[in-house]
């Protein structure tokens, strides 16, 4: 069984993503039907929605129409990770509106688009320290050097659970392992991070191979352990790196020599655990 904890489906003709028309090669639908159709064929159960940074008067939307499309038949949507603005006034009645919604799970702030001290800001981070108590996650989507802002986040708020994506978006492509890796295993030391092994073959060259992926897969899991790791296809993302088979297909490559129970705990029943699925 696997919990897909990022999905991110697109609909242009209801929403506006300002960023697609600088990636071409993602800047068409992708529909909850697409997703499903390939999915269930793979052993994907449940999806949560991550949200696609669509723009910022649609955010509100977004979640509505992802908790519609929950509702159609054969969908495999669970829940929500909604986009937020920590940085704004009007974050906590946001934060109380969305408290009332049980479809949302968690937020996310996409960080590496935006100036690297906008999460110093003392707004953002008393924003940051109202989720403790909520059962909100908070997803942490930034660079290796940002990693270290991140690291900041996680010791302000104790309290609040946070999930870095992509493994701390390594730049695999270009060599990046050195980087990466020791902000990585420093932000592992925090208890109230979990790593999400997510997005990393769109982070290599066109032609990689299980082998380029391997030594940042080792890194996390040595770094992090199998108890604070969850599984993302970030579709349609992942489709830049091989697609959604592709990425399965390494991912159990990846995790041949780990224990039945370890894989359930990264597949499945961590991200039962963080997001209530």
């Amino acid at each position: 069984m696997i919990i897909d904890t990022h999905l991110h489906l697109i609909y242009r003709d209801r929403l506006s993503y300002p960023w697609l028309s600088g990636v071409p090669a993602l800047d068409a639908d992708f529909t909850r039907e697409a997703y499903a159709r390939e999915a269930r064929r793979l052993g994907i159960v449940a999806a949560l929605h991550m949200e696609v940074d669509a723009a910022e008067a649609d955010i509100a939307r977004e979640t509505a129409m992802i908790e519609a499309l929950a509702d159609e038949e054969g969908s495999l949507l669970a829940g929500a990770i909604a986009a937020c603005r920590p940085e704004s006034p009007e974050f906590t009645a946001y934060l109380e509106s969305v408290r009332a919604n049980p479809f949302v799970r968690g937020f996310r702030r996409v960080l590496h688009v935006v100036p690297d001290d906008l999460p110093e800001g003392a707004l953002f981070r008393e924003n940051i320290k109202r989720l403790a108590g909520t059962g909100l996650n908070f997803d942490l989507c930034v660079l290796p050097h940002q990693i270290g802002k991140a690291i900041a986040l996680a010791d302000l708020a104790p309290d609040v659970s946070f999930v870095l994506d992509h493994c701390g978006v390594p730049d695999i492509k270009g060599g990046g392992f050195d980087v990466w890796k020791g902000p990585v295993a420093e932000i592992a030391r925090r208890p109230n991070v979990t790593v999400k092994l997510s997005g990393i073959p769109a982070y290599g060259a066109e032609d990689w191979t299980l082998d380029d992926l391997k030594p940042y897969f080792a890194h996390v899991a040595e770094s992090f352990g199998f108890d604070r790791m969850v599984w993302g296809s970030d579709w349609p993302v992942c489709t830049l790196g091989g697609g959604l088979s592709t990425w399965i297909g390494a991912t159990q490559a990846l995790l041949s020599g780990v224990s039945l129970e370890d894989k359930a705990r990264v597949f499945a029943e961590n991200a039962k655990r963080l997001w209530k699925v």
